[in-house]
């Protein structure tokens, strides 16, 4: 069962680090994320924010993984 977890929490960490980098890239395109001076808006913030805190969330599944299937 152990193992099972642990697995788990290495593809959440995969699943995460491959997904919000291209989302990022996606955000900084969008025209929200800028207003009319260039200056980055609310949009680009809470988004960066939020990408964030996901890649963080995945680095402690991937350190909490490899923990796992160690121990």
């Amino acid at each position: 069962m152990t193992a099972l977890l642990a697995v788990l929490l290495l593809v959440n960490a995969v699943f995460n680090v491959v997904v919000w980098p291209r989302f990022w890239k996606r955000v900084t395109a969008d025209p929200r994320a800028r207003d009319e001076q260039g200056r980055r808006t609310a949009f680009y913030t809470v988004h960066a924010v939020l990408i964030g805190a996901a890649l963080v969330l995945a680095a402690a599944s991937a350190v909490a993984g490899v923990w796992a299937l160690v121990a």
